[in-house]
């Protein structure tokens, strides 16, 4: 069974993707004079402005990642599989391309058609206006298998082509004829790139040769090479310094002096995966380069030498994320922890704030000296972390322990890098067992120290301004088997461990004592503790979750419903949610206070690991073999969602991971009739008989009843109002709070111009309804009248009831009864309260002569003693367990 409507989070963003294994694209704006790159990241396009490096548009998401990028000056060309789409405005698709029977791996835009072609050795030339085939030519695979493709420049109708055999041809692609085949250099061509000389071109080979050759006469003019393996990329520097950039796969790059025909530097590691694309800003001293290592970068060249340095880049984890978790209590930052060692810092505001606190080392200096490739020194991946934002501008604020590592380190958020401790037992502190290593870690709320498990049942508190060991919890050790997680309270008192024997235990936080123990019924997986509610959260081998009350010691809630291993678990902002997910690709919401499942979602790829915002506005994410950090929202902030329990045979639905550009939330409200559980409870006026119920209206349209003559008299102006030259014309209307207008009355000839003094004493709305309720006993609609008057129009309706005034006895008594139905039914207590003091003020005097309202008036009197003494008692008693509390010793 699904559930109608959508779940309580929605997609919204995904952090940390920047680049991908596709060369990027750059482009030049003219009314703009700007440059523009364009980076394939999964199924969208990404334009950044080379002058800060920002992102100026995401392109609408394609079914499949992106393939092969190209772009000429009004469009983007993208493909996937066998199918070419063409992006207008860096946004919409607007023109698709279906022919190919393989997978597209070469684009070229040439003027109005757009070149393809397929691991198939298809080309295919496409009208792009039209989208039809201008023409078709297959290679045979064995003799010119295509593997590279280029326009030269002022070379009208032609196309260089590069093959894995070597050869080189070049064709007419409007007579579609073969103009002339070069013999190749015996390896196979892998790039082929534009010198800024007319017939000169760049080729690169899988050797490692780079050959700058004429193409018009079929002559070498320089031969390079290279020992890093196959050129991937190449690129020339055309601000007046003669110089030819290549890439390699290891992620370095070698620039070459065209004049002196020699190597002049090489910038190693520039990548830490092979150079995907690297593209020379025409005229400026910019090389910008991109990698399948998440990472895009701007190189300046205003240095010694002729080595570039980073200008500006934008780089997330090159490996998968392991684990995530918010920074401080603003909701804006998450630190992640990669595969690939790091660990990085990325704002869900905006890109640039984003921070990177570099790789784990033992050795930092000597990390330097070895570089990125032949660093011994370098620490495993983290697996577990902990941050807390108190004193990290005094000290390391985050500590972490690493994958099968005995060392735990400390980092500084502030200085965006690797902390001045190494924290592990004394007794090894002269050598590294094989077999121990740190497997759990948490710190304190003050910052000041650490808790770190061990796999052998150790569990050990350092001090964060110093590093010194500060004591262990048990005689040896905590527990017998492997901790699986450790957890300090808000104050300090207690930390819990949790051991793989199948143990939860209580310590004293300063004395290191042992307070309480209890067995659990498997074995757990990992602890999360929520500390300002005091619960905690337990997950178990056997895919179960428990929530232990850490004031009570006893588990007050039990979920199942998970079928493979819970990777992680976070709780909300306010402790209501308890959220968990699996390897089963499930994201499962629990409600604490109801014990029920209240959301579930699938995704494609499992969630590794989960966060939720210290603002509770989103839900972070990150899965199995994905760069990104995938964020969603809350819809409960910002529209109606049921929070009912899901039934037994719920369905969940596969939610597709979010894309770069921030998604929508479309309210499907309208289109659809609400089923029965999103319906908005209505509260009834009065919820029950015995309960003394107050109106909704405002104090101002009965607090002040009583002291109108007072406020009028305040009010009186101290000069009579001055006649306007010409009064202007109004409408008339009608006396109350709703204007309504009087109709106009049709004139007629028959009627007396003699004056009918009946008409000054007319009978007001409510006067009228108060003499039918003497008869029906119903006062709903006198009241009602009432409640929609100000408090000068009440005045005068109440000062109407008396004979004086044009009203009656009868009247006045119809008054009576009505404030003591009020009464008794017990609602609209203060406007009862508010019109009897008035109707007293007026009409006292009327009132004691007349012995039928004095009955009525004393019947009033023993409703109202009663009611209040009522009141009274409940008031003493709130007040009595009040004064209590602030004055107990507790």
């Amino acid at each position: 069974m699904a559930r109608e409507g959508a779940g309580l989070f929605a997609a919204f963003r995904v952090l940390g993707r920047f680049s991908g294994h596709v060369p990027h694209v750059l482009r030049y704006h003219g009314r703009h004079r700007e440059f523009y790159l364009a980076v394939a990241v999964g199924r969208s396009v990404h334009t950044y402005n080379v002058k800060k490096l920002g992102i100026v548009a995401v392109s609408n998401t394609l079914p499949q990642d992106i393939t092969c990028l190209a772009a000429d000056r009004m469009l983007i060309f993208a493909s996937y599989d066998n199918v070419l789409h063409a992006f207008a405005r860096n946004k919409e698709v607007v023109h698709t391309y279906e022919g190919h029977k393989a997978r597209i791996h070469l684009l070229q835009p040439f003027g109005d058609h757009v070149i393809s072609v397929d691991v198939d050795n298809v080309l295919i030339v496409w009208n792009i206006q039209s989208e039809e085939e201008y023409l078709q030519i297959d290679f045979d695979k064995a003799i010119f298998a295509v593997s590279a493709l280029l326009h030269p420049s002022t070379y009208l109708n032609k196309i260089l082509l590069g093959s894995e055999q070597g050869t080189l041809q070049l064709w007419n692609i409007r007579s579609n004829k073969l103009l002339y085949s070069f013999p190749g250099w015996g390896s196979a061509v892998t790039i082929l790139e534009q010198a800024p000389a007319v017939d000169v071109v760049a080729v690169g080979l899988v050797s490692g040769h780079i050959l700058v050759h004429n193409i018009k006469y079929d002559e070498t003019l320089m031969k390079f090479q290279q020992d890093w393996g196959p050129i991937t990329a190449i690129s020339f520097r055309t601000d007046g310094h003669p110089v030819m950039a290549a890439g390699s796969p290891v992620g370095h790059i070698a620039l070459w002096d065209l004049e002196e025909k020699k190597l002049m530097c090489q910038m190693q590691d520039a990548h830490s995966t092979a150079i995907a694309g690297m593209t020379f800003v025409p005229g400026e001293p910019l090389l910008i380069t991109n990698g399948a290592d998440n990472a895009l970068r701007v190189w300046i060249f205003d240095g010694p030498g002729g080595t570039g340095r980073v200008l500006r880049s934008r780089m997330g984890h090159s490996a998968p994320p392991a684990k995530i978790r918010y920074h401080g209590q603003d909701g804006k930052q998450i630190l992640s922890a990669g595969q690939d060692g790091t660990l990085q810092s990325f704002s869900t505001v905006h890109e640039k704030f984003n921070k990177s606190l570099g790789h784990g080392s033992i050795n930092k200096k000597k990390s330097k000296k070895k570089g990125l490739k032949l660093d011994t020194m370098a620490l495993p991946p983290i697996t577990c972390f902990a941050s807390e934002v108190a004193h990290q501008s005094d000290w390391d604020g985050i500590v972490a322990c690493h994958q099968g590592y005995i060392t735990c380190t400390t980092w500084n958020y502030q200085k965006t890098s690797m902390g001045a401790h190494k924290l592990r037992p004394e007794e090894f502190s002269k050598h590294k067992p094989v077999d121990i290593y740190a497997t759990a870690v948490d710190i304190t709320s003050c910052g000041n120290f650490a808790v770190i498990g061990m796999s052998t049942g150790q569990v050990d508190v350092y001090n964060m301004q110093s590093g010194i060991h500060r004591g262990h919890y048990g005689k040896e050790t905590a527990h017998e088997g492997a901790i699986r997680g450790v957890a300090v309270d808000g104050l300090n008192q207690l930390v819990i461990t949790a051991g793989s024997e199948g143990l939860i235990k209580f310590w004293k936080f300063k004395m290191k004592d042992l307070v309480y123990s209890t067995e659990l019924s498997s074995s757990p997986s990992g602890i999360l503790l929520h500390r300002d509610s005091g619960i905690l959260g337990i997950a178990f081998d056997d895919f179960t979750i428990s929530v232990l009350d850490i004031e009570t010691r006893k588990i007050v809630r039990t979920f199942s419903g998970h079928h493979g291993r819970i990777n992680d678990m976070t709780f909300s902002p306010d402790g209501r949610w308890l959220i968990s997910s699996s390897m089963d690709c499930s994201i499962k919401t629990w409600d604490l206070p109801s014990g029920c499942l209240i959301d579930c979602f699938l995704v494609d790829s499992a969630a590794v690991s989960l966060t939720m915002s210290p603002t509770g506005d989103f839900l972070a994410s990150a899965h199995v073999d994905d760069l990104g950090i995938y964020l969603w929202s809350n819809r409960s902030l910002y529209s109606l969602v049921s929070l009912r329990p899901l039934p037994a045979d719920y369905e969940p639905s596969l939610v597709t991971l979010p894309s770069t550009c921030p998604m929508q939330d479309v309210d499907v409200s309208g289109d659809e009739e609400p089923c029965d559980e999103m319906i908005e409870y209505v509260s009834p006026e009065q919820l029950g008989e015995q309960l003394v119920t107050l109106s909704l209206l405002p104090e101002s349209r009965w607090k002040n009843l009583i002291n109108l003559d007072i406020i009028k008299k305040r009010n009186k102006p101290r000069e009579p109002p001055k006649v306007p030259k010409s009064a202007p014309f109004f409408i008339p209307t009608l006396p109350g709070l709703i204007p309504r207008y009087i109709p106009p009355e049709e004139e007629d000839d028959r009627q007396s111009k003699v004056v009918n003094l009946g008409v000054l004493a007319q009978k007001s709305d409510f006067y009228i309804h108060l003499e039918e309720a003497l008869n029906t006993n119903e006062y709903k609609a006198p009241l009602d009248l009432l409640k929609s008057l100000g408090p000068s129009n009440i005045e005068v309706e109440l000062r109407g009831l008396a004979p004086e005034g044009g009203g009656s006895m009868e009247v006045m008594l119809s008054f009576l009864r009505m404030i003591g139905v009020m009464l008794n039914k017990r609602y609209n207590f203060e406007l009862a309260q508010a019109y009897l003091a008035l109707f007293l003020k007026l009409h006292l005097k009327f009132l004691s002569s007349e012995p039928k309202l004095l009955e009525e008036l004393s019947k009033l009197s023993m409703q109202l003693e009663e009611t209040w003494i009522h009141l009274q008692a409940l008031f003493n008693q709130s007040l009595c367990v009040l004064t209590y509390m602030k004055s107990a010793l507790l």
